[in-house]
């Protein structure tokens, strides 16, 4: 590959436009491990010799797992295919024992019992030919078909009916084929047929062997934080004979898996939920200079400490290895400040002294304070929100402007740099790189709670008292709440009563208004009777 390195934002790989008449020039190893099983290896690797991606240009390296009896190459396997041996059991173990034997400029993970497409390696590799640092998964359906004797011409008609790997096409599918800023989408690293570039894998490391599941992920992890795109790829095709052992037992693979994930994988948060856990890789490091003063150090260390972000460690530097402490004058020690920052941090499990900056490329994310800048009890977390919600690779915090220049803090996305570095060109400013890939923007210190003024950090118990005081009043409030609706009960009740009564008031005054007219028509009836009766009467009596 010559010329500019295609640049991607975020893992929209959309724009890299692979061409399906393109010209293959790089090389891949396949990389197969097997235990056991020779019936699917050997259809397995018949099918990789009927590839369409040119075979002077592929390498398959079978890793011999400690089977017995030990596993052969068949005749059908493709030309210069090797065969070695790892007694070493685990299958991370084993994919190394590959991945050391590899010389390809890609590397193909092949699982032992899938059986890849005609077209499955070329589909990956025209994704390889457009961009060094592409992770690519293609899409595997699991078949219970009986399996044949030798490898049929027409895979579909042989395996089909199948079940697509709904979990990948799920994830695929509810995130725009992952370029919608999935949080995750390294967990589309699947041993059973990626791709990934050999560059990213020099730079993330072998798998890690010390794992007893969840290695896959473990790796994608760390190829995300090298800087990868994943890709999805549904016209590389492959068929897996049978279920895997998630699929017949996926709580207990779960529950193995996660137990030693949560350590590595600090993306998966819902994994660490526990409010004071420290883990193998921290989600967030700080890094403050250990020479700026012991009162300045302490201020920003003990702050950071304190905060919300508990999944936090603190890298103080300083030439701690110069330090020779004053036994007769320690006051009038020239390095005091630094001896007291070491004597004060030394034995905290979450501070770590350093001679030089070096962060574990696997912590997603690094805060760079100076030294007598105090963030808010909240603060770091807001920042951390900002960035993973916009996808951002870099958030300048501003704290100070004045005619000697510019004091800020940063929040960086280590992925977004390793992307960055990959593919920066010569004199190219590294921050301007991240913003065209990830994403840059400035934030005001004062609005997110930093200070140069010094707080007394909150205390467990203290915030463990003011939690009970919160919670006791809360129930005060519930129970007052609960008097207030039964009484508003009763008063609905005694209107509905009310409503009766008036109601059956408006029917007697009804009656009584008939009643009375009723008596009223009488009257008049009767008073016109006596008067017509008085008026003859009147009439017929003789006349003077």
């Amino acid at each position: 590959m010559t010329g500019p390195i295609a640049r991607v934002r975020g893992n929209d790989y959309r724009t890299l436009r692979p061409e399906a008449g393109f010209t293959p020039a790089l090389t891949v190893s396949v990389v197969v491990p097997a235990y056991g099983g020779q019936d699917k290896l050997d259809l397995v690797l018949a099918a990789l010799a009927r590839q369409t991606y040119p075979a002077e240009l592929t390498e398959v390296i079978v890793v011999d797992n400690g089977s017995e009896p030990p596993l052969r190459l068949p005749g059908t396997a493709p030309k210069g295919a090797r065969l070695i041996r790892c007694p070493e059991p685990g299958r991370a173990a084993a994919r190394n024992a590959g991945l050391a034997e590899a010389t390809g400029d890609v590397v193909h993970w092949l699982d032992s019992d899938v059986v890849l497409t005609p077209g499955a390696i070329e589909a990956h590799m025209r994704w390889h030919h457009t961009a060094p640092y592409l992770v690519v998964t293609g899409y595997i359906r699991f078949t219970e078909a009986e399996l044949p004797a030798e490898l049929p011409d027409d895979l579909e008609t042989c395996f089909e009916p199948a079940e697509p790997h709904t979990w990948i096409v799920d994830l695929v599918e509810r995130t725009g084929g992952l370029t919608d800023n999935p949080q995750r989408p390294f967990s589309l690293h699947v041993g059973g047929a990626t791709s990934v570039h050999a560059r990213l894998i020099a730079a993330a490391g072998p798998m890690d062997d010390d794992l007893v599941l969840g290695q896959d992920t473990e790796m994608g992890y760390r190829l995300s934080q090298a800087g990868a795109v994943f890709v999805p790829e549904p016209a590389a095709r492959a068929y897996h004979l049978g279920p895997t052992m998630r699929m017949r037992d996926k709580p207990a693979i779960d529950r193995v898996s996660h137990a030693f994930v949560a350590d590595r994988v600090p993306a998966y948060r819902w994994l660490r939920g526990h409010p004071g856990r420290q883990w193998k890789v921290p989600y967030v490091t700080a890094v403050v200079d250990g020479t700026a003063g012991y009162d300045e150090v302490r201020a920003s260390v003990d702050a950071l400490l304190a905060g919300t972000v508990p999944d936090l460690s603190v890298l103080v530097v300083g030439p701690w290895d110069t330090l020779r402490r004053e036994r007769r004058a320690p006051l009038r020690d020239p390095a005091l400040d630094l001896v007291l920052v070491e004597g004060h941090y030394r034995y905290d499990g979450r501070v770590r002294l350093a001679a030089a900056e070096d962060v574990d490329p696997a912590v997603p994310y690094v805060l760079r304070l100076p030294a007598g800048w105090v963030p808010g009890e909240d603060s770091l977390a807001r920042l951390l929100d900002l960035a993973r919600d916009e996808g951002l690779g870099l958030v300048n915090v501003l704290l100070s402007e004045s005619a000697e220049g510019v004091v800020a803090a940063r929040l960086e996305r280590l992925s977004a740099f390793a992307r960055a570095r990959l593919v920066a060109g010569p004199g190219e400013d590294l921050d301007d790189v991240v913003d065209e890939v990830s994403g840059v923007t400035w934030v005001d210190g004062e609005t997110y709670g930093f200070t140069t003024e010094a707080a007394t950090p909150v205390g467990r118990r203290s915030a463990y008292r003011a939690r009970a005081e919160a919670q006791a009043e809360a129930a005060r409030l519930a129970k007052e709440n609960e008097r207030l609706r039964a009484q508003v009960g009763k008063w609905k009740e005694e209107a509905g009563r009310w409503r009766k009564s008036a109601v059956e008031l408006r029917r007697e005054v009804g009656t009584l208004r008939r009643e009375l007219a009723a008596a009223n028509r009488a009257a008049q009836q009767s008073l016109r009777t006596v008067v017509s009766t008085t008026m003859r009467r009147a009439l017929r009596r003789p006349r003077d």
